[in-house]
């Protein structure tokens, strides 16, 4: 089932999606688009890595985030509705010291004011580094907003 508002969204719509952002500059690029999930890379680099040469766990979050909210966002109607992060959280369970690590975004909950997106990340032997769970508010815009972009 094509869960995004856009029903024929394409990857070349996320073309300029974050550029001058934390996302840019980590390297996230997004890579498949399906009818129920949104997939993201990054690299494992100076960018990313904590002191002891592994994939940083802040990294992971930004990355599961980003994925997220960029998904909630494409599920509603821009005119009507902004999605933010309200709370994410992170496991863990395998470091990366270089390469690059893929994100999966799908959704728990489309909700009418709160998604719950499940992300997990893996790297390029597709073993498991990061489960994580991002909650997203669906917030309406104001009316004049709405009014001004007809």
């Amino acid at each position: 089932m094509n869960i995004w508002f856009k029903k024929d969204l394409t990857l070349s719509d996320f073309g300029n999606l974050g550029k001058g952002t934390m996302g840019e500059y980590i390297g996230i690029e997004w890579v498949e688009l399906g009818e129920d999930y949104l997939k993201a890379k990054m690299p494992v680099d100076h960018r990313t890595r904590q002191p002891y040469g592994l994939l940083h766990g802040g990294a992971s979050c930004v990355l599961s985030e980003t994925i997220g909210s960029v998904a909630a966002a494409m599920v509603v109607d821009h005119d009507r509705f902004y999605c933010v992060g309200m709370e994410i959280n992170a496991n863990h369970v395998r470091s990366a010291r270089e390469g690059f690590v893929t994100g999966i975004a799908k959704p728990l909950h489309l909700g009418a004011n709160t998604h719950v997106w499940d992300i997990k990340i893996y790297d390029e032997q597709d073993k498991l580094v990061c489960v994580s769970r991002l909650t997203v508010a669906v917030v309406p815009r104001k009316e004049s907003f709405v009014k001004a972009s007809l």
